[in-house]
């Protein structure tokens, strides 16, 4: 069994220059004695997301901020996979909306995909890696089910939350109170798994 490394506090690079995320993290570990930084915030190059899985990715991202920063760093890499897409957008998700994130342009793009396809089933997913910068990785990976709905609804999320209304809900993320989200979000799924193997 892989032993599972334990982060006591202090500095912690979110890995992450996507403004939207890094605050969804925050808000998360605000119960914890962190004192939250994002990869933005230190000017740190983005690495090039070669990998093929959510898992992948989102380690390649810690151990580069990790090294970079000399400090410990928790990667996120998520996105949504649409059954009738075969699972697309899946980890290119933020290629989809460009060199500029332009959601509201990848949210169109995947309503023209979808047009004349019945199946609106779409899952988003999560993976976290906790980096450090001798390279160990400790990742977690969660997921929540839902609908696609079009058009797009709400303000409040960010990607692709104004498309998406989870299993046992009417309203999208978007349009959900950020706590109300962060207590079944595909990010609080593994963040669940994380906080529970590497910081309590």
């Amino acid at each position: 069994m892989t032993t599972r490394r334990r982060f006591a506090g202090g500095k912690l690079v979110v890995a992450s220059h996507n403004a939207g995320k890094v605050r969804e993290i925050r808000e998360l570990l605000a119960a914890f004695s962190t004192d939250v930084i994002s990869a933005g915030d230190l000017n740190l190059p983005e690495p090039e997301e070669t990998a093929l899985t959510f898992i992948g990715n989102a380690e390649l991202k810690a151990r580069a901020a990790a090294t970079n920063a000399q400090l410990p760093s928790l990667a996120d890499d998520s996105g949504m996979a649409i059954d009738a897409l075969n699972g697309a957008p899946g980890i290119y998700s933020a290629r989809w909306a460009g060199p500029t994130k332009d959601f509201a342009f990848a949210m169109n793009h995947i309503e023209r995909e979808m047009e004349g396809k019945a199946d609106r089933r779409a899952h988003f997913i999560c993976a976290l890696s906790l980096g450090w910068p001798d390279g160990h990785c400790d990742s977690f990976e969660g997921k929540i089910s839902g609908q696609l709905h079009f058009p797009a609804r709400g303000t409040k999320g960010f990607g692709y939350d104004p498309i998406f209304i989870a299993d046992g809900y009417d309203i999208t993320f978007a349009e959900m109170e950020p706590a109300a989200k962060h207590a079944i979000s595909h990010r609080a799924d593994a963040f669940r798994q994380l906080v529970a193997a590497c910081f309590k």
